[in-house]
């Protein structure tokens, strides 16, 4: 019997693989780190081969480490770093340039021109404003940089896909070029009423249709593993973006529920059900899942850095060792701190949107030191969270309870910082990788082992809550200090 489902994580700075049973209780999990590579100033770069590589290298060593036969396997569940753009030759497979991850900026000029005079329609069709986050700006790109590139996809040798495309390319040999709904969404290609890729846009970005996925639905069948990988072709039963992933292991399957996940970069989403909300504050419209046809909306924001403002204390600044170092030395700062970190290191997103802001420390002094340092850096994902829940109910949403997971949430002092700063109860998940269990979920339930999409509910618990214990006088003080400090980035 096939008892076990095993979900593919491919995040920013890792990839991960988690074996799950049918009770969806994880039993084993592997991963493996990724590089970035920066070439040029805003540049944000990945070795195709070494994304695929690390997913082939968990997925065999998950079986190889748990004694599993890979007939034993029911199903491939996977989920994606979104908006990150490959582009491949359909004869080999082969990758014509480097991934350019969801971070590059490179295409702000570009994007600068659109919003000027096609913001308007580009939103009411994608519900994406016109920023180098998404993928169509850097498909046009590889498109005239690349020799030959626009001719050959013109005649249909190439292939465009986002992570999960090409993946699932790889996995089936090459007899499966398509995508989901929800990733789909995130390309500023997708129309999310019409549910097709939309003529008027790839004609705007000068993307030939013979380029593009099939857009399926979210629980489908994608195909079958090549036997030449595992030895059995195992069938990949689903597929979402990594966030709305998360929205579904939070079990967010209601509308006005949320979640925030915290890994490189933090986003905020919102279940809005049947109806794509028009967020008048700059936050996102985007797909949530398409399950049999009917498609179940959210309200987005995104910021860039979290857990990557952490990696740059570790790895730039070399002021911690790990990630957990950060606990122990910003626990004892006082709210009252004078420094303050923007970390623009990308731009800033939601909802400020501005692509060209670089990062900036406000308040340093003679006193300021590795723990002033760590304590600003966990309280600007805080302070950033607060700018999108603002934008959230200024849109008519309130989130009564914040349901959060990703890396940063093992960091209790970043979690009571959140409640803090946000005035928001905050429950981590027990799931610590919800992403994996949403997309795990929902190839459980294309499999049949849960009729109803609400039963996620009853599999999901929370941890110990977190509730504010900084004053409301006191929490806009500091966040005064912050949005002050943003205005003055944002005018030099």
């Amino acid at each position: 019997m096939s008892d076990y489902i095993i979900a593919i994580d491919q995040g920013t700075t890792s990839s991960r693989a988690v074996l799950y049973n049918r009770q969806l209780r994880p039993l084993a999990s592997c991963s493996e780190a990724l590089p970035l590579k920066y070439p040029h100033t805003g540049w944000v770069e990945q070795d195709p081969e070494a994304i695929w590589q690390s997913v082939l290298h968990c997925i065999r060593q998950l079986l190889q480490q748990n004694d599993i036969l890979p007939e034993q396997v029911a199903g491939l569940a996977l989920t994606n770093q979104r908006e990150t753009t490959l582009l491949w030759e359909k004869a080999s497979g082969k990758t014509l340039y480097p991934a350019i991850v969801w971070q590059d900026r490179r295409t702000a000029d570009r994007c600068q021109a659109l919003k000027q005079q096609h913001e308007t329609s580009i939103r009411a069709k994608t519900g994406l404003l016109a920023d180098p986050y998404f993928s169509a700006s850097k498909l046009q790109w590889l498109l005239q940089q690349i020799p030959g590139a626009q001719q050959r996809a013109e005649s249909g040798e190439l292939c465009f896909g986002t992570v999960d495309s090409f993946l699932l390319w790889r996995l089936t040999a090459g007899t499966v070029h398509a995508t989901d709904a929800s990733n789909a969404s995130r390309t500023l290609l997708f129309n999310i009423h019409q549910q097709c890729w939309d003529p008027d846009l790839l004609t705007l970005f000068q993307i030939p249709a013979p380029l593009l996925p099939e857009v399926r639905d979210s629980a489908a069948d994608f195909g079958h593993c090549s036997t030449e990988l595992f030895g059995h072709p195992i069938p990949i039963v689903s597929l979402l973006g990594d966030q709305q992933a998360a929205l579904l292991g939070q079990a967010c399957v209601t509308s006005g529920m949320g979640k925030s996940t915290y890994g490189t970069g933090c986003f905020v989403m919102v279940n809005t059900g049947a109806q794509a909300l028009c967020s008048q504050h700059q936050l996102l419209s985007t797909v949530a899942w398409r399950i049999r046809g009917d498609t179940c909306y959210a309200l987005e924001g995104s910021i860039f850095m979290a857990g990557a403002t952490v990696q740059w204390l570790r790895d730039k600044l070399g002021i911690i060792q790990q990630a957990c170092d950060t606990e122990a030395l910003a626990e004892g700062v006082d709210y009252q701190q004078t420094e303050l970190l923007i970390p623009a290191f990308t731009g800033l997103g939601a909802p400020y949107w501005q692509p060209e802001v670089k990062a900036a420390i406000f308040g340093l002094t003679r006193n300021s030191g590795k723990a002033e340092l760590c304590a600003a850096a966990l309280r600007s994902v805080a302070y950033q969270t607060q700018d999108l829940l603002l934008a959230m109910a200024e849109d008519g949403i309130r989130i009564a309870d914040l349901r959060v997971d990703g890396g940063m949430t093992v960091n209790h002092c970043f979690l009571q910082s959140l409640a803090d700063l946000t005035q928001q109860t905050i429950t981590p998940s027990q799931h610590s990788d919800a992403t994996a269990f949403g997309t795990a979920f929902l190839a459980a339930w294309q499999l049949g082992w849960y009729p109803q999409l609400s039963d996620v509910t009853h599999l999901w618990q929370g941890s110990a809550q977190f509730t504010p214990k900084l004053s409301k006088v006191q929490q806009q003080s500091c966040y005064h200090y912050w949005r002050t400090s943003i205005a003055r980035l944002l005018v030099s």
